[in-house]
């Protein structure tokens, strides 16, 4: 059973929500289609964050501390102008998600990607995460992007390799006891 907070309720409300949804941009790759999230969305971030079975995206988490990230990463659209995509296939099964975030102890804006179990190893990431970096760095006239990967994250360090970036350092949080390390972006060095 789907918990309520997760159920669209028809009507004025979520015709608006569907207004600003269809103002935000929609990517298009080869393979995959990057457009805004939707509250139907949640459940596929919740199933690639909640068990965070290889520890690379700061948990553990539970579905409502999971859902509350989801939204706080989606409302980076309204607060910043960049935020969060929902990454499909082209017959709009969700693949998992890329975003232009910027959260609390980032130093500058982050390209992130979190991809379902299913759709990993297949060059989805990397399509869709290329679409984001490039949007970013051009139509946004963002001055720099950068990826926050976890050392121990190799799949995300050759995803950041592949993308074209480059190890610029070591970030510290508070909150984590472990640094990440910073990759740093530039538009068309994708390999």
């Amino acid at each position: 059973m789907t918990a309520p907070h997760l159920t669209p309720i028809p009507g004025p409300a979520a015709d608006f929500a569907a207004r600003l949804r269809d103002a935000l941009p929609v990517l298009e790759t080869e393979r995959c289609r990057l457009r805004a999230p939707r509250l139907e969305d949640a459940e596929a971030w919740i199933e690639i964050v909640v068990p965070d079975s290889e520890g690379h995206l700061g948990g553990p988490h539970d579905p409502d501390g999971a859902f509350v990230d989801f939204a706080a990463t989606v409302g980076t659209w309204l607060l910043r102008g960049h935020g969060l995509w929902t990454v499909t296939d082209k017959a709009g099964a969700v693949l998992g998600f890329v975003l232009i975030g910027f959260e609390p102890g980032d130093a500058e804006p982050e390209l992130g990607f979190l991809f379902r179990a299913h759709a990993r190893g297949k060059g989805y990431a990397f399509e869709a995460a290329a679409a984001a970096r490039d949007h970013a760095l051009g139509a946004l006239g963002l001055p720099g992007l950068v990826s926050y990967i976890a050392p121990g994250n190799a799949a995300s360090r050759r995803l950041a390799e592949r993308l074209g970036a480059r190890l610029d350092g070591i970030a510290a949080y508070d909150t984590d006891p472990e640094p990440s390390e910073i990759w740093r972006h530039a538009p068309g060095r994708a390999a």
